[in-house]
């Protein structure tokens, strides 16, 4: 048995057996002489040497970084072409994670933690991609021309720590560089109630604003994200925005027990002791504006105001409306059937209700950051808790100031919803907004309109004090 610092890369096949099931001769011929052609030899020439295969993949070790990473670049690039002209649903593609680690050689088999975390980075990239520990990617970045995309840090399944996440892509659009502001963020953690960790950042200066949770965060993901950077960059500018994500996704914890309307709360509490929030506004999207509404009602005295978009006050299945039952079911079928898959098709279901009218890079990059954010599982538990929220009883005892903001022709929730919120909070302020898109998106309807609106609201709110 040795201990030893290694570069390790795991490689898997995507849908192997969705392939060998629909041509299984055909599927081994080209693995073959993949393997035969182009595969074993280049991991030789990179000094490489193959330590397991399995049917659908193996682990191979390198001494070098960058020989580690080229090696798994070139036989994607070429795997990549070979299969251009075979159809969708018999091409060839393989994933692979590559991780430097102190790893245990034991006579044909390794171990250890690097192990492990290669197999989760390989776990994470998509078709066709390369997927590399931070640690990898600051030795290779600078010494091979090929650009990757930061993924933010990730929590993954039996590994403590988040990693931070590299990805490569044969026909990746060019990387998006996240807004200035979000260099200042700094990921911090706290512990809710029932000693869930969270992780929550702050941006920008003057009246704090907390960001209740909604449908999936991450936190550093989103700063890239077309969808979520501009929106987050501009709002961080009028206040102190604190963001964090809910239990269950992103880089909070994901093995909790108990994910509930009332764990949000506990959860929002939490991070706005941890924040030395006293006094502040709330912001909710989505089923973020029910949870805002509830903890207004718990802590009053906490609460100055509140800004909510695009919001409900009662979930899915409390509308007593056929249409919204059989949206949720219909997405539950989704996120049962493929949210894992490699394949965008499932989770495409709510881009395209969510943001509809997005262009190509914000629709894949929206598709991207939910199959990054959380499990199947845990996307599951958190649509549940969504779809039987109920704060309208909430909703009638708050009386500090409040912004209802709704898209005229959102898909995802119906304006009427918001309207609702509206009509059961006293003195509540509404503005239907210009567009389709559940979420603001720069260039898109809505997008100035939402600004043009909180800007007064926020000016007219930071020093007013509790009447």
């Amino acid at each position: 048995m040795d201990h030893r610092l290694a570069v390790v890369m795991a490689t898997d096949m995507v849908g192997y057996s969705r392939l060998m099931e629909t041509d299984e001769l055909g599927v081994l011929a080209r693995q073959k002489q993949y393997r035969r052609e182009l595969i074993d030899p280049q991991i030789m020439r990179s000094r490489g040497q193959i330590i397991k295969t399995t049917g659908d993949g193996m682990l191979v070790t390198f001494d070098s970084v960058k020989d580690a990473v080229a090696c798994a670049i070139k036989i994607q690039e070429e795997i990549f072409s070979l299969e251009g002209a075979v159809s969708e649903e018999k091409k060839i593609r393989y994933r692979v994670g590559i991780n430097l680690g102190d790893i245990i050689f034991d006579e044909d088999d390794i171990f250890g933690d690097g192990v492990n975390v290669a197999a989760r980075l390989e776990g994470l990239a998509e078709p066709g991609g390369v997927c590399v520990s931070d640690i990898v990617h600051q030795s290779a970045s600078d010494r091979i021309d090929a650009s990757f995309r930061d993924m933010g840090a990730q929590r993954v399944k039996n590994i403590s720590r988040p990693i931070r996440v590299w990805q490569w892509t044969p026909d990746a659009p060019p990387v998006r560089k996240a807004p200035e502001i979000s260099l200042s963020q700094r990921v911090n953690y706290c512990q809710s109630a029932d000693g869930t960790h969270l992780a929550w950042a702050s941006t920008g200066t003057g009246m704090p604003v907390l960001k209740a949770p909604n449908w999936l965060n991450h936190i550093e993901y989103e700063w890239t994200s077309p969808v979520w950077g501009d929106f987050l960059s501009e709002y961080s500018k009028l206040c102190r925005l604190v963001r964090f994500d809910q239990r269950g996704n992103g880089l909070s914890d994901w093995e909790v027990d108990d994910i509930s309307e009332d764990r949000m709360i506990d959860d929002m509490l939490a991070v706005a002791d941890a924040a030395e929030l006293e006094s502040f506004g709330l912001f909710g999207i989505s089923q973020g504006a029910a949870f805002s509404m509830r903890f207004a009602a718990k802590y009053p005295e906490r609460v100055k105001f509140l800004i909510l978009l695009g919001g409900y006050a009662r979930g899915r299945m409390m509308r007593n409306d056929p249409d919204a039952a059989q949206f949720y079911e219909a997405s539950r079928a989704m996120v049962s059937a493929g949210w894992g898959s490699p394949s965008a098709v499932y989770r495409h279901f709510f881009t395209t209700a969510y943001i509809p009218d997005a262009t190509k890079p914000e629709g894949e990059s929206f598709d991207e950051m939910q199959r990054v954010s959380t499990s199947p599982e845990n996307a599951m538990r958190i649509m549940a808790m969504n779809a039987n929220v109920d704060a309208r009883v909430e909703a009638r005892s708050i009386r500090v100031p409040t912004l209802v903001l709704h898209v005229k022709d959102d898909m995802a929730v119906a304006i009427k919803e918001g309207q609702e919120i509206a009509r059961t909070i006293p003195g509540a302020g509404f503005v239907e907004l210009p567009g389709a898109n559940h979420c603001m998106i720069r260039g898109h309807p809505g997008f100035a309109e939402f600004f043009q609106e909180i800007g007064p609201f926020l000016t007219e709110n930071r020093f007013q004090s509790r009447g």
